[in-house]
């Protein structure tokens, strides 16, 4: 019984004090909103990124349908089971999850049956019989280890890999969010181009009917040769900007196919109608703390938090480790009589090691695990204000874009009377056929511009929703915060010899 009582008080050791820091967030130096987004409404309560843990674990829906477009979600599903590259994402993921379990798993005894047989013969001369002697021995032990965790290197080791395991699953995410994201953009690239396709055609039949006009007058006397030649230079201009559109609808289209998964040659995707996808409105009030619904966010605290771990793992290096060490089975020269109650055999007992002298490695690697914490906390807190400054980019696009295209819709609506008017002063004789070239090569690009504007809206919205995260519902983000803030928020930025990397 004192056996007994000597080794569940060692495995209870085993749970005692860890080495090292706790995690505790860094202090984030980062205001509740962004600087260009909508006023909050009224009543409205905007809640700070550092009073929220991860939350890339919450789901993002299909935020694609804030377009309203359901060729755009079909090409989404498409996507999500065919990518190539999102499967091999999974497959690693996996690896990171059995690395993990691994992990776990130290902490545990392990037991092994470790069978074995073995004939062997003493010669005469080193027999102390003085004859040489043939013997057997076959033993049937089931060996036990396990390491005391006295100081915590297991449990800081198992945080670490959890630590890692969840940053792997962060960053499948992003590569999920980032694939259905260049979906999005390809698919709004070929809906301007498409538009701008449509614009050019019709374009074209104009010129063409204008050549036809030109050259009908020159027949008639009432044009010269300059005027015909200038209907032919536009024509084939126009034409000519048509093919080229068609070549790049041809490589998007390809970019397209390889996002699904799908092969080039047997994928295509008919001209996207004019009605295309809706911009969404900008909700107003978006807090900060929608920020860490960003896989990339969640990611660089988690390699943090990991880094955090290692640092305990380093500092326990410089203890004893105990190894509990033991066998139990039997063993005989007989096979027959090996599972007789005489034959049993055990032992057990510790193994102990303790550092005395290793030329500076384990303060070396203590350094290199304080330096490797530094590392992931300066990256931590540049992908937080590289977050800020993805958002802030593509509010004050949406704003400024709006404004543009007011603007382009007013000078649109003064050009075309400009056209028409000198259609007009044309067939009454008054002006050359430069002044209908001019006025409607001003209308085209400005319809070109409009156009542009439109697509570079969609894109803008695409890349505020990427910036946030997978979109603006905040409603499971807000429901899943804690009513204060998690352990460690209050906690002073980590420095080197501070309470946090101690």
């Amino acid at each position: 019984m004192p056996r007994i009582g000597l080794l569940l008080a060692l495995l209870l050791l085993s749970g005692g004090c860890a080495l090292g820091p706790d995690y505790q967030r860094p202090e984030l130096d980062t205001p509740e909103d962004y600087r260009h987004a909508p006023p909050v409404t009224e009543n409205g309560e905007l809640i700070s990124l550092q009073a929220v843990p991860p939350a890339d674990d919450l789901p993002k829906g299909e935020w694609w349908q804030l377009y309203h477009d359901p060729l755009l979600n079909d090409l989404q599903q498409r996507a999500a089971a065919g990518n190539r590259e999102l499967r091999v994402a999974l497959a690693r993921l996996d690896q990171a999850r059995a690395a993990a379990r691994i992990s776990d798993a130290d902490r545990l005894p392990r037991l092994d049956l470790q069978p074995s047989a073995q004939r062997s013969r003493t010669p005469e001369d080193l027999s102390p019989m003085g004859t040489a002697i043939t013997t057997t021995t076959i033993t049937l032990p089931l060996n036990l280890g396990y390491e005391i965790d006295l100081w915590g290197r297991l449990r800081r080791q198992s945080e670490a890999a959890g630590a890692d395991f969840a940053a792997s699953t962060a960053e499948v995410e992003n590569f999920r969010l980032l694939l259905h994201g260049e979906v999005a953009r390809a698919y709004f690239s070929l809906w301007t181009l498409d538009q701008e396709l449509e614009l050019l055609t019709k374009t074209l039949e104009l010129r063409r009917e204008n050549l036809r006009l030109v050259t009908s007058r020159f027949s008639s006397g009432l044009a010269g040769r300059l005027d015909v030649s200038r209907a032919e230079s536009e024509a084939a201009v126009t034409e000519a900007e048509v093919v080229m559109l068609r070549q790049r609808r041809a490589e998007l289209e390809h970019a397209l196919a390889l996002l699904l998964g799908e092969t080039t040659s047997r994928f295509t995707l008919p001209p996207i109608a004019e009605s295309g996808p809706d911009v969404p409105p900008v909700a107003p009030g978006l807090p900060s703390a929608l920020l860490q619904r960003r896989p990339d966010v969640a990611a660089a605290e988690r390699r943090l938090m990991a880094a955090s771990a290692r640092i305990g793992m380093a500092k326990a290096a410089f203890f004893p480790s105990i190894r509990l060490t033991g066998a139990a089975g039997y063993g005989s020269n007989e096979l027959d009589r090996l599972l007789n109650s005489g034959n049993r055999l055990w032992s057990l007992g510790p193994q102990i090691s303790l550092p005395i002298f290793d030329g500076g490695r384990n303060r070396a690697r203590l350094e290199q695990a304080r330096a490797a914490y530094q590392e992931n906390l300066a990256a931590y807190q540049q992908t937080i204000l590289q977050a800020f400054k993805e958002v802030d980019d593509a509010l004050v696009a949406l704003d400024l874009l709006t404004e543009q295209q007011q603007a382009q819709q007013r000078a649109l609506a003064a050009t075309r009377q400009s056209v028409e008017l000198s259609h007009h002063r044309y067939r009454a004789g008054l002006v050359s056929y430069l002044e209908v070239i001019e006025s409607e090569r001003t209308a085209l690009t400005l319809e070109r511009a409009a156009l542009l504007t439109t697509g570079q809206q969609l894109q803008a919205n695409l890349a505020l929703i990427k910036a946030l995260g997978g979109g603006w519902q905040d409603d499971d983000l807000l429901a899943a915060l804690p009513p204060n803030p998690p352990p460690g928020a209050e906690a002073a930025r980590a420095e080197p010899g501070s309470p946090a990397i101690r």
